[in-house]
């Protein structure tokens, strides 16, 4: 069929008429030296600080330092692909991660990315990791406590919800111990748990998930890998992700509690980072701004007033101490950021004091506040009678013959006491249990009890309460008092159990 001009003229025509000549701008650079997962990029003259870089293989990085004539950032996918002369390109976009009730049972990196072979995550909605913390006027007084469950620090160490309360100690003594198990006492609770694992191994990841579900824990709990076997920079991101997804369900009105573990992985993972972007180093090779490091994460911990809906980030950092030296560069850094510490002692755990809490370095700054009135009833005068046999423990080495009743008494008190605060791993009490049995020891009815059958006699209470005097527990619980009439049900439940088993 022969072809017309006058047809081509009208196609030409049309064409020429809905022609769209928009202008789109891109800022693109090249990639000049590449490696140890850090790009530094030449030409990106419009991007900004903290953005998401794009590279021509479709990996991110995140521009951490802006100078003069480049632009160092951090990969975060494989550093392998990335290799000199790469097109890069800005994205505008900020470092975010998938946030909502989706995530709820999960376990993902530090990017979001679901690691854990279910499938897909169903959500849409992102957050920005990195957020400015709320200000003072948003906040309100931490009051409502955390029950974690373990007598030790329910009784002496109390956490609020909102509050930041450390954990420190040598390695090997317990601290992921206590988050985990505080996580499982929140088992049907209004606590939404996220448990955020820096530089630890895979399988101790693998066995703490595997932990959490078999204590059906998983339902309310979100879990955040960076594990060893990941880069820095992952390492670097994890908690402000985990912060972000947190954050979430703060600004709904809802309750979180959010476990870093641990700050001083990360806090290497962030001296290498800096070191390979060759900022200057500091104090141990720290940059500069280590302290800044971890302040802006920890303050976004907060209990919000009821005008931003009354929700709470209740943080738990952890920080790995050095032969139990609390006074090195970053535990000293920590420990002023937060609210209190709970120091646990490598010399306690090995005597098999477990959880091994030092009750003199130990404090809580929010206090009494922290603690329901049941509970303060009955371990107000704990942390005294403690550390007066620690004191007393000294002279008790060369004979109790010339020791007289009073200070014999308080021994004989106070080794119950340390003997009653021992607690099985993955156990944790409610409230009322916890308040029964410290009733019966600080008022005195173990001292009559041997101090290696203090632990079968409390198993043998717990069941007796259970079974005899639930209705004492129930009354605890409902009004989180020792009421007078409950308080004399306890006395008669107590003499009436020893009367049992005499």
């Amino acid at each position: 069929m022969p072809v017309r001009a006058e047809e081509i003229a009208a196609i030409l025509k049309q064409q020429i008429e809905h022609f769209d000549a928009a202008v789109s701008e891109s800022n693109v650079g090249t990639v000049i030296e590449a490696g140890d997962g850090i790009a530094r990029i030449h030409g990106l003259g419009q991007c900004m600080a903290s953005e998401l870089v794009e590279f021509s293989n479709g990996v991110r990085g995140l521009a951490l330092n802006l100078e003069e004539e480049t632009v160092g950032a951090i990969i975060l996918g494989d550093p392998g692909a990335i290799k000199e002369g790469d097109e890069v390109r800005t994205t505008g976009l900020v470092a975010a991660v998938p946030v909502g009730e989706a995530l709820i049972g999960r376990v993902v990196n530090a990017l979001g990315d679901p690691i854990d072979e279910r499938g897909p995550l169903n959500t849409r909605e992102v957050r920005p990791v990195e957020r400015i913390a709320p200000d003072v006027v948003s906040r309100q007084s931490v009051s409502v406590p955390v029950q974690t469950g373990i007598k030790a620090i329910d009784s002496m160490v109390p956490i609020g919800r909102g509050q930041r309360e450390l954990i420190i100690g040598d390695r090997s003594t317990g601290k992921s111990a206590l988050i985990i198990d505080t996580i499982i006492n929140q088992r049907g609770g209004d606590l939404i748990c996220i448990y955020v694992a820096i530089g630890q191994k895979d399988a101790k990841v693998a066995q703490t998930v595997a932990i959490l579900e078999q204590n059906g824990a998983m339902e309310h709990t979100i879990v955040v890998a960076a594990s060893a076997s990941e880069s820095a920079a992952l390492q670097y991101l994890a908690p402000y992700a985990g912060c972000a997804m947190a954050e979430y369900f703060m600004e709904q009105g809802k309750d979180v509690l959010i476990a870093y573990d641990d700050l001083t992985k990360h806090a290497w993972a962030y001296r290498q980072v800096s070191l390979l972007l060759k900022r200057p180093p500091g104090r141990e090779a720290y940059p500069g701004d280590v302290f800044y490091l971890h302040s802006r994460l920890l303050e976004r911990a907060a209990r919000l007033n009821k005008e931003r809906g009354g929700g709470s980030i209740t943080a738990l950092p952890v920080i790995e101490t050095q032969a139990g030296d609390v006074s090195a560069y970053i535990p000293t850094n920590v420990i002023s950021i937060t609210d209190g510490q709970i120091f646990l002692e490598i010399d306690l755990f090995n005597a098999g004091q477990r959880p091994a809490v030092n009750p003199g370095i130990s404090v809580s700054r929010v206090g009494g506040s922290a603690q329901t009135r049941a509970m303060r009833a009955v371990a107000g005068t704990l942390r005294l009678d403690l550390s007066q046999y620690r004191e007393l423990q000294a002279f008790a080495q060369f004979g109790t013959e010339d020791l007289d009743p009073t200070t014999r008494r308080q021994l004989l008190r106070g080794q119950r006491l340390t003997e009653l605060l021992k607690q099985q791993q993955y156990q944790p009490l409610s409230l009322a249990a916890q308040v029964a049995i410290l009733y019966a020891g600080t008022r005195g009815y173990l001292d009559d009890v041997p101090v290696n059958k203090v632990g079968a006699f409390e198993r043998a209470f717990h069941d007796y309460m259970r079974a005899s005097a639930s209705d004492v527990l129930s009354a605890i619980t409902s009004s989180g008092r020792l009421e007078e009439a409950t308080e004399a049900k306890l006395k008669q439940a107590i003499a009436d159990f020893k009367a049992s088993v005499a």
